[in-house]
């Protein structure tokens, strides 16, 4: 088939999870279909300013065109108009300035897709709040099939959702919770879709050395968080809920890996590393007591399958149920709703630990029946046929894009 993949951002250097998900789909997908990605300018997912050349390239096989971001976001701007619309009521043309305002604003991406994007087979769209998402997705709907990335946030409210949710032709889902998320704001239940996950490759076989750690002075006992380390992650509270903690318990430590966007406590036992070579990360993940993931608004937690990659137990927020549910079905951790919920589930994972390998091997289990790429990878293409195949049969019935 000749497919376009629809993104925000696109690139080795580009981090992000639906980022990630399409990178990893048009590489793998490549050898057996014509992909052209159709993206942005842009690196940055805060201000959308243009880092990369437009125009055509070719990236690690597959075929790239980029278009120019015509504004960068306005953080003040765009923070009023979220308040207004997520408090409801507001009328459908300032719900649709907000998909503007949260960009990336690239009209020439949609000019692209007016002229162009009938000689695709399929168009593929990711992320449902951004741009070229909202606004591109009606001019090729009978041909379109979005990955939503939805979290049970206050935008999966905005009233102009339901109408949209209604046009692709099908749907790429996560995890079940998203797409029950989904279907309880549309008319009706997707016409076609899966629930495909994310591929994860398997890990090498010889054992990641403890050395990269050493070299840091990280103690044997540690918690990890991997991430961005922001209140919108859940990291205001991960931090209040582990000091209380580790107010006892001087031998255990947090290690924070990934860039910090607020402020984290002076703390003995709270290690800050930012940004992290892909050795140090690894090792992290291999030798962590627990991974925390603390986030509020999850599709699917990629770092959570890495962890049970190496076998390692995760402890999450379970007021998220995407997290609550990934745990459930793997029976690879453990969730807390309350800070003393916490407080055991982390003395447990720290001190049992035939109860935490146990764990973590459960976790590892469920990566390999459900996130090895050859599974991900035949899931994403029947459902690609299947919408293929019918497209037809819908254009005859007068179904309009």
């Amino acid at each position: 088939m000749k497919l376009a993949f629809v993104v925000q951002r696109y690139g080795a250097s580009v981090a992000g999870g639906s980022e990630a998900h399409c990178r990893g789909l048009a590489e793998r997908l490549s050898p057996r279909h014509e992909i052209t990605v159709l993206t942005t300018c842009a690196s940055d997912y805060v201000t959308w300013a243009n880092e990369f050349p437009p125009g055509r390239s070719v990236e690690n096989g597959v075929a790239v065109l980029r278009f120019p971001v015509t504004r960068q976001r306005r953080m003040s701007v765009f923070a009023d108009l979220s308040d207004e619309v997520f408090e409801g009521g507001s009328p459908r043309e300032r719900q649709e300035e907000w998909f503007r305002e949260n960009g990336p604003d690239t009209p020439a991406l949609l000019e692209h897709l007016r002229a162009n994007g009938r000689e695709f087979d399929l168009v593929v769209f990711w992320t449902y709040r951004y741009f070229q998402s909202y606004f591109g997705l009606p001019l090729v709907a009978d041909r379109a099939v979005l990955v939503p990335t939805a979290e049970e946030d206050a935008a999966i409210n905005l009233d102009v959702l339901p109408d949209f949710f209604d046009k692709p032709a099908g749907f790429v889902f996560l995890t079940p919770e998203e797409e029950r998320l989904v279907s309880d704001r549309t008319y009706r239940a997707p016409r076609l879709s899966i629930v495909a996950g994310i591929g994860v490759a398997p890990v090498p076989d010889d054992p990641i050395p403890r050395s990269p750690l050493e070299t840091l002075g990280i103690p044997d006992r540690y918690l990890l968080y991997l991430g961005r380390v922001d209140r919108n992650k859940g990291c205001d509270a991960l931090l209040d809920n582990f000091q209380h903690y580790a107010a006892t318990r001087p031998e255990v430590t947090l290690v924070l890996a990934g860039p910090a966007k607020m402020r984290i406590p002076d703390h003995p036992q709270i290690r800050a590393l930012g940004y992290v070579a892909d050795a140090v990360r690894e090792a992290l993940l291999a030798h962590a007591r627990a991974l925390v993931v603390p986030s509020w608004y999850e599709s699917l937690s990629i770092v959570l399958l890495e962890a049970w990659n190496h076998a390692v137990p995760a402890l999450v927020n379970g007021r998220c149920k995407v997290l609550a549910g990934q745990v459930t079905r793997a029976n690879g951790g453990l969730y807390y709703m309350f800070p003393a919920e916490f407080d055991e589930a982390a003395e447990y994972l720290l001190n049992h630990a035939a109860g935490r390998d146990a764990l973590g091997r459960q976790g590892l289990a469920y990566v390999e029946r459900e996130y090895r790429w050859p599974i991900v990878l035949a899931r994403v293409e029947g459902l690609l046929e299947d919408v293929f195949r019918t497209r037809p049969a819908r254009q005859a019935r007068g179904v309009r894009p």
